[in-house]
């Protein structure tokens, strides 16, 4: 063998940490939450898919994406980030433009 100091083995910076690459699926939720407000955000199926489907041309169907967000782990905290922050465009939490004005209406 050319390389004297060949170890056959496992290397010791084998594992990669799924939480620190931000893989979806996996929840990086936790301790950061206190330290990063958007945490939440690497959970989102959003994410993972076009997101033209959340931000269709007026009159566009919102379907696709609100299909998306009924299974989305995170939806809670994407309509709350959306109230919050008064987001006046957009699916956020499964909710239109419309439907989060309805929701504001009713909490007043």
């Amino acid at each position: 063998m050319a390389n004297s100091e060949y170890r056959p083995g496992v290397p010791d910076n084998w594992f990669v940490d799924p939480i620190r690459l931000g893989v979806p699926g996996v929840s990086s939720r936790g301790e950061e939450d206190e330290e990063n407000p958007l945490a939440w955000q690497s959970d989102a199926l959003c994410a993972q898919t076009d997101p033209e489907a959340f931000f269709p041309e007026k009159g566009g169907s919102t379907r696709d994406a609100k299909k998306i967000c009924e299974s989305c782990e995170v939806r809670a905290q994407c309509l709350e980030y959306a109230l919050q922050n008064d987001e006046r465009f957009g699916i956020w939490g499964g909710l239109s433009e419309r439907e989060r004005r309805k929701l504001r209406k009713r909490a007043v």
